[in-house]
């Protein structure tokens, strides 16, 4: 039996991807993903909303709304790929809680780093929770003397400054909840992650 094989399968990683797709799917065939008002009727985060309305459900169900294809296409291709090692790093359970929380986390930065612009900004994406998951796969890492499964910490350093680089250098990108996810992936995964014990031979 090879090493893929005996790994853990990502159940809910795989579930996290298929929620997004079918919820993008339905936007889609209902209306279209790329028109603001009408991702605001169906739970984009929209600040005045969220503080004024009460509306705090938006924290969580933007975090499953995408603007277009391929906003959607990229976010997913790196859940895809990134996802499965932290759950089964963290576990199934703990995995769904670090996606959550990360997630949510870094809109409620993101609508405070934009009060500015507060009747301006909707935004919506998984970005955050997938920055939070780079980052909490980067202290996994880190904890493993560099490497987990076949991640090492000089490839997450490319992805992470890449994204990064991209989102800065283009517009319409809410790197304040990329910035808060990747930080709130460090830290949560400081608590919720332990390194397994070397077997004593």
């Amino acid at each position: 039996m090879d090493d893929w094989s005996r790994r853990k399968k990502a159940y809910v990683n795989f579930g996290l991807i298929a929620v997004n797709v079918i919820y993008f799917l339905y936007l889609e065939i209902a209306g279209s993903s790329e028109n603001t008002e009408f991702m605001v009727s169906h739970g984009a985060l929209f600040a005045p909303y969220v503080v004024e309305g009460r509306e705090y459900y938006r924290l969580l169900t933007s975090v499953f709304m995408h603007f277009g294809i391929n906003h959607i296409m990229n976010n997913m291709l790196i859940l895809f790929i990134l996802g499965d090692n932290l759950e089964r790093a963290l576990g199934h359970v703990k995995y769904f809680f670090f996606y959550l929380l990360c997630g949510v986390g870094a809109n409620v930065v993101s609508m405070f780093s934009n009060l500015g612009d507060y009747r301006l900004v909707v935004s919506a994406g998984a970005s955050g929770a997938i920055f939070g998951v780079i980052g909490g796969l980067l202290y996994a890492v880190a904890v493993n003397r560099g490497r987990l499964e076949d991640i090492s910490t000089r490839q997450l350093v490319v992805v992470i400054v890449c994204s990064l680089y991209f989102g800065f250098s283009s517009t319409g990108v809410d790197n304040a909840a990329h910035i808060a996810g990747l930080i709130l992936g460090i830290l949560i995964a400081i608590i919720l992650y332990r390194r397994p014990a070397r077997p004593v031979v």
